[in-house]
């Protein structure tokens, strides 16, 4: 057994496609599992019972809804750009897919490790935003366009303040490679050449030196997302479904797909910038060399992502939907300078400490 770790860590040919298999499996599967979490979550914010028949604690209701969905009538409207209707789902899921692909869940374990990785991530993270808003052009209505149209400010908004927010980590860690990000998280940092830690290992993560990074980071990757309070693409209240009106069967079950595996992917990537990634006070470091090791080092990993995606769960529930204005206040005259004058505090820091 590990021999075959060894061997998948390798940068092969070989190796790299049984990690794409393993991502491309594992993701979906833990979809199905995040809507069962939502649905228990939203129940118990609103002092209901949520899904609870179908398999034990309900757990087999996501894949009730799959089944549901391969069996609708696959309607492809008349008035529809019938090219770009077909493209815009398949483009909602393959984006975040990659995202995951270069993120390090484990030392030397990610499907592509490049030295760009946080650049590459973000610059296929952006493309999202062509799915949605061909979705809504396509769609020849005015609802879904509507939609479209406030994704595209949405998104290119709070997409300059994830990247300024997430720059600081790199000023930071002198690189943009997210493997040597985790392990500076877990080395600590220098001063004049000394390399010092905190009282415990948590104070060398990110989180703890890059706070107000960290928030608006958050922030931003709930619009990224169109998580509410930033749902104002497909706002029930005033747009019906918005920009996937007219999407139905399995094209609307890749949109709702790509949303959460677009979750996945942010909680993945503030997980490995701020939370340390992989490693846990030292802990990841037992049965070094061994299979084990890189389970433990998995099984941190998707533990610290959990508990930011339950976060994107909790706040869905907590709090209401912002009005586009404030929205655009928010992300222009609030966050935007927040994150320039952030940005430039921690280069002037990191100046100073070299």
């Amino acid at each position: 057994m590990d021999g075959v770790m060894n061997w998948l860590t390798q940068d092969r040919v070989g190796s790299a496609l049984v990690k794409v298999l393993l991502v491309g499996n594992v993701a979906p599967m833990l979809v199905a599992f995040l809507v069962w979490l939502e649905r228990r979550v939203a129940a118990w914010a609103q002092d209901r019972m949520g899904p609870n028949r179908v398999g034990p604690f309900g757990l087999l209701q996501s894949f009730a809804d799959l089944i549901k969905f391969l069996l609708k009538e696959d309607v492809l409207p008349g008035h529809v750009n019938k090219a770009m209707y077909l493209v815009a789902p398949c483009l909602a899921v393959i984006p975040p897919l990659v995202v995951l692909a270069l993120v390090p869940f484990a030392d030397r374990f990610a499907i592509a490790d490049v030295d760009t990785g946080i650049l590459a991530a973000f610059a296929f993270s952006g493309i999202g935003v062509y799915a949605i808003a061909l979705g809504g052009w396509a769609s020849n209505s005015k609802y879904a366009l509507i939609g479209a149209v406030r994704a595209s400010a949405q998104l290119i908004s709070y997409e300059i303040c994830l990247g300024l927010a997430a720059l600081g980590v790199f000023i930071v860690a002198g690189t943009l490679r997210l493997e040597d990000v985790v392990k500076m998280q877990a080395d600590g940092f220098t001063i004049h050449g000394e390399t010092l830690h905190g009282i415990s290992k948590f104070f060398d993560w990110n989180i703890v030196k890059q706070p107000i990074g960290a928030i608006i980071f958050l922030i931003a990757a709930f619009a990224e997302t169109n998580r509410t309070p930033f749902d104002l693409p497909e706002a029930e209240s005033e747009l019906a479904a918005g920009y996937h009106t007219e999407f139905s069967s399995m094209k609307f079950a890749l949109f709702f797909l790509g949303e959460y595996v677009a979750i996945v992917a942010m909680s993945s990537l503030f997980t490995t910038l701020y939370l340390g990634g992989w490693t846990l006070f030292g802990v990841e470091n037992a049965f070094e060399g061994t299979t084990a090791q890189t389970l433990l080092q998995i099984l941190i990993f998707l533990a610290k992502t959990m508990c930011v995606i339950f976060t994107f769960i909790w706040v869905r529930w907590t709090v209401p939907r912002f009005r586009y204005d404030q929205l655009m206040d928010l992300g222009w005259k609030r966050l935007m300078p927040a994150t320039l004058a952030w940005l430039a505090a921690t280069a002037c820091v990191v100046a100073f400490l070299k």
